[in-house]
């Protein structure tokens, strides 16, 4: 594996991490958006 592809794969991993984190986040808000749509007012 020369520098550059050194260099890419590390992007990814970067890239892959942000979007991971997004994705979590994105499922916690619709796990609390459903909490408070199942509860009666």
């Amino acid at each position: 594996m020369d520098v550059s592809e050194a260099k890419r794969l590390k992007a990814l991993e970067d890239e892959n991490t942000r979007l991971k984190r997004l994705l979590a986040d994105a499922m916690l808000d619709n796990a609390a958006l459903k909490d408070l749509l199942g509860k009666n007012w």
